[in-house]
């Protein structure tokens, strides 16, 4: 049997809840593999979710098509990594490497990391041969 205290905890919980789990289902630095973002904006810049600085590479095509940084390149630049089942979601997009795994683009350009950058907000990356850019929003 409800009762009027019970209708109207009902009330005022119901919608408090829907709100907490919108809120919930938007929190930035989620992973799209997983209905989540695989970065976050941190200082004007994209960042892993550890906090390390993304970068774009100039001679990569800008349609999301694949990556032209692999072997040595990819050693030093290391891609960021889409599993096997990611899917687009919003701004990013996986693509196909050369080797046939996986790693995220932003707005059709592929994202990666910079050896050299040994922690969050490091940015020692940004312009190393004119070809190298923070990844920005």
């Amino acid at each position: 049997m409800n009762t009027p205290r019970r209708i109207l905890s009902s009330l005022v919980l119901a919608p408090l809840l829907a709100t907490l789990l919108a809120a919930c289902s938007a929190m930035p630095g989620e992973r799209a593999d997983m209905g989540m973002m695989p970065a976050r904006v941190q200082d004007g810049i994209l960042v892993n979710p550890a906090g390390m600085s993304l970068y774009t590479f100039d001679k990569d095509p800008a349609d999301a098509s694949g990556s032209v940084c692999n072997g040595p390149c990819a050693t030093n630049w290391p891609p960021l990594a889409a599993a096997a089942g990611a899917t687009a979601h919003g701004d990013w997009k996986p693509v196909t490497r050369d080797d046939g795994s996986r790693q995220w683009a932003y707005k059709g350009k592929p994202v990666y990391l910079w050896i050299k950058d040994q922690k969050p907000g490091d940015r020692s990356g940004d312009g190393v041969n004119n070809v190298w850019r923070l990844a920005r929003p």
